[in-house]
Order: C-alpha cells, then structure tokens, then sequence
C-alpha cells in the first residue's frame, strides 16, 4: 500500500460502496448514446479499484445495475448486460494478478445463463490460493434492490424455522443478517453517490443503517483516483459515533 495522507491513516474505511450514477448524462453531455458513458465508466471502475488497493480499503462494493434498471429500454439493458460480460472477460486477469477478489451479488435468476456461468467462472478464477487472503474484494451489485434483499433473508428465515416457530420469534438483528446477499460481508462505512444526485435508489437498505454517505457532484465517468482520495478524506473528518456518545 502506497503512502496515502498520515491525517488520515488509522480512519480509512474498511468498506466503501458506490452509487455509479451520471453515465447518461456524461454521455449526452458529448452529444453521444447514453452507452457511450456507461463504456467510459469502466475505466473509472479500474481507476476506484487500483486507489482502493492502494489507499488500504480492504472492501469495495459497485452499484452497477438495480432490479428497477430492467425497466430501461432494451437496447439499453442488452448492451449494459454485453458490457459486463466484455468487462469481466478484459479485467478478470488483471484482478487476479493485483489479489483483487472479485464477486457479482444480486438476483441472479434474471440474468442470461451465459453472463451467470462468466460471472461464476470469474470468481472462481479469483478466489485466493489456501492460506493467502486478497488485497481487495470486488463486490459488483448487479440485479439487485435492497428491499428484495430483505424480502429474499425474510423468506429464507422463515423457511429456516418452518418446523420451529419459536425461532422465527426469536430471531435476532444479526441472524436475518446471515440470510441476506451479504453475508459475511461488513456492511458499508462510507457510500458515496456520483452525479449530484442525494438518495439511495433502493441500495443496501439493511446493511446502510450506519454508514457516512457521501454525494458529490462528479459524474460517475469523471470519479477517478483524485475524487475516490477526496472522499476518503471526508470521511476521515466524520465523527461516527452509532447512536451514543463520545
């Protein structure tokens, strides 16, 4: 890890997630198809991927495509669906050799079986050798809402008790946790949101309960190595206190 900042060395957050928005609007902004900014916005994943290994993030998790996008047009969807799978199969052996872990979570039952099978392969790919933990995990949302998140760990509990009510009645915080996409995962210290928009479009709505947000105005196409260093340094500056006091 490169020498980033001493004012904030001790206060980098574990996990950072972003809300990759602005690829549209960067692309008609240039007079060109809203796919023109989406291709563009690959080069700003690598750039956020090589300054979270780089500044020490351990988990960096990407909005990159909501159960609510497959009401976009077709064409759209169809060629967002092409980039990643061009994504995956141009960057898959870069991750590898930078000890990036890279994982897809989502509702993967609306994907193409082709893209679902890459996806697997991928991550198999990058899982690391026995005994060697990865730099990073790359965590892509894809397919994925938050309230379907909840909805999925709702029903699995309740299967998981089916035969025991009382453990359904006894559940705690941390035991539905278990049953949701992210398991294993820390939620969020820091989400930040690109191209000025403030809300959260449905994403991480259980694992956000306490992370720092962030929104800047940035397009998603724009947010590259100096803007990721930005927000980390925000966050530097929070005082996250959980509900008590200090």
């Amino acid at each position: 890890m490169e020498e980033f900042n001493d004012n904030i060395q001790g206060r980098v957050p574990t996990h950072v997630s972003i809300i990759m928005d602005g690829n549209g609007r960067w692309a008609q902004l240039r007079g060109k198809e809203r796919v023109y900014g989406h291709s563009h916005g690959v080069e700003s994943v690598r750039a956020c991927v090589e300054a979270a290994a780089e500044t020490g993030v351990r988990y960096l998790s990407l909005f990159a495509f909501s159960s609510e996008n497959w009401g976009r047009p077709e064409a759209e969807v169809n060629t967002l669906m092409k980039l990643m799978f061009k994504a995956i199969a141009d960057e898959i052996e870069a991750l590898k050799k930078q000890r990036v872990r890279f994982r897809v979570l989502g509702d993967m039952s609306r994907l193409e079986p082709a893209l679902v099978e890459a996806i697997r392969t991928a991550e198999a790919f990058t899982e690391p050798e026995d005994g060697k933990e990865p730099i990073l995990d790359l965590i892509i949302f894809l397919s994925y809402s938050g309230k379907w998140d909840i909805l999925q760990a709702a029903k699995r509990l309740a299967e998981a008790h089916a035969s025991d009510p009382a453990g359904t009645e006894n559940a705690t915080a941390d035991e539905f946790a278990s049953y949701l996409v992210t398991s294993g995962i820390p939620d969020p210290d820091l989400i930040i949101r690109t191209s000025g928009e403030s809300r959260i479009s449905n994403y991480l709505l259980w694992q956000a309960a306490y992370s720092e947000f962030l929104f800047v105005d940035t397009l998603w196409p724009d947010f590259r190595k100096e803007e990721f260093r930005s927000a980390l340094k925000e966050y530097a500056k929070r005082d996250r206190r959980y509900g008590k006091v200090k």
